[in-house]
């Protein structure tokens, strides 16, 4: 596919799934998921799920980090700068819309309803993107990788753990594995 038609559906498929994505990052990823991984094969699905950990362990918003690792593995550079747009595009407009009517909407019944919907929705979709991430882990078979996947999930939901802790130590054990193989290979 040439470069021109490949940002271009890039841009088009990433403001999309932006622009009807609700419920915050973790959301878009399992839209990202079944766009690029599933319908286009322009990722593999491992892949995909260490696109996401990179997205997830850096600063700012999942979905434009995870745009960013995206778009860059596609098309370099300005694959990064298109996704960042698609995905930061839809979201500006639409709040910029709604904070103009906000006080109209603030005490709507009919809007709060909605939004309570909304919230269940999200939050199945949420426990999907869940499900798909360890069924990976778990399609592994690496007993390194269960352990840190539920010691993760225990220190976090049982000992309320801050995640930024739980996601630099997790790397640290990744880091030390991998060197820790490399150097076996090499002997």
């Amino acid at each position: 596919m040439k470069k021109k038609n490949l940002l271009w559906k890039l841009f088009v498929s990433t403001f999309y799934i932006s622009a009807f994505t609700f419920g915050g990052g973790y959301v878009i990823v399992s839209l990202m998921k079944k766009k690029f991984v599933d319908e286009y094969h322009w990722i593999e699905e491992e892949e995909m799920l260490d696109l996401i950990a990179i997205a997830q362990s850096s600063p700012g918003a999942i979905a434009v980090n995870g745009a960013i690792v995206v778009g860059y593995k596609l098309a370099g550079m300005i694959g990064a700068a298109t996704a960042i747009l698609a995905t930061i595009l839809p979201p500006f407009l639409i709040l910029s819309i709604l904070s103009v009517f906000y006080n109209a909407f603030q005490d709507n019944f009919l809007v709060s309803q909605m939004l309570n919907g909304m919230q269940a929705g999200v939050g199945a979709v949420i426990a999907s993107v869940v499900y798909d991430m360890g069924r990976g882990v778990l399609k592994e078979k690496d007993p390194l990788s269960m352990v840190i996947m539920a010691g993760a999930f225990m220190v976090v939901c049982v000992f309320e753990v801050n995640v930024i802790y739980v996601v630099i130590a997790s790397g640290l054990i990744g880091a030390v594995r991998t060197w820790i193989q490399e150097r076996r290979a090499k002997a």
